[in-house]
């Protein structure tokens, strides 16, 4: 599974990733299928959808950028899962106007509902795609990174706007519409109607770290990787973590 765990794009990815498997593999056993149908939200050139695809899962991606689902048709054959992997343009909008309700039995929704106007439809219409027993992976900006890090660039205004907009923007030239906090993203998520199986904070100190130092000191790209899969799950970084992904769960899994 070489792509989400590329030396540098695993800081971004690898928390995310080994979570996801793992539901997965969950998946897997309780619907007694070695294959999984999996959509994609988002999902853009196939950073998740590919290496999911090589797990031996079906994946829809739906994605609005052509240029994205031209590069996952790419990407999707040169890993070899080209006969796994679909791509169809659309949005969470208008989601069923591509795919069916219902139907599948992960979803992933990964930094998409920075983008849609009303978060709450946004979750609640990827929870519909889910056959009863599905499973959500639901990663989004979070409020507190973004805070932390224009106070240590020395914006101190734009960082005291973030924290006291509702949205948790830090100015009309921000280019994030909507940032959330752990207590946000778990309401929707209990909201739409599934249990909240785990949440892990992303990007604790990757952000932080300076590129050089990660990328010229001996061991300290695994040393740093390790230290945020031991931060992701502790709730007293969530509030610092520049995403947040909230694992949900439809209530018959939960209860099995």
């Amino acid at each position: 599974m070489s792509d989400p765990m590329r030396p540098r794009a695993s800081l971004r990815t690898a928390v995310v990733w080994e979570v996801l498997k793992d539901a997965l593999d969950r998946q897997v056993k309780a619907a007694g299928r070695e294959s999984l149908d999996v959509l994609d939200t988002g999902g853009g050139s196939g950073n998740f959808a590919v290496p999911v695809a090589r797990l031996g899962h079906r994946v829809t991606v739906v994605d609005p950028s052509p240029n994205a689902l031209f590069a996952l048709e790419r990407r999707a054959a040169e890993a070899g899962v080209a006969d796994r992997v679909q791509g169809v343009q659309g949005d969470a909008h208008g989601l069923f106007d591509v795919v069916e309700r219902g139907r599948y039995d992960a979803v992933l929704c990964h930094g998409v509902l920075e983008y849609v106007d009303d978060p709450a439809e946004g979750v609640r219409n990827v929870v519909d795609a889910l056959r009863p027993e599905g499973v959500l992976s639901l990663l989004a900006a979070g409020l507190g990174g973004a805070v932390l890090a224009r106070a240590l660039a020395g914006h101190f205004k734009e960082a005291r706007h973030a924290l006291d907009d509702p949205d948790g923007r830090w100015g009309e030239s921000d280019p994030v519409p909507h940032r959330f906090t752990a207590d946000q993203l778990t309401s929707l998520v209990a909201g739409a109607g599934l249990h909240v199986a785990a949440v892990h904070g992303v990007r604790v100190f990757a952000d932080l770290v300076p590129g050089v130092l990660v990328d010229t000191e001996p061991g300290a790209l695994d040393a740093l990787l390790k230290l945020e899969a031991a931060a992701a799950e502790l709730a007293a970084f969530h509030s610092v973590a520049t995403q947040l992904h909230v694992l949900g769960e439809a209530r018959g899994a939960a209860e099995g």
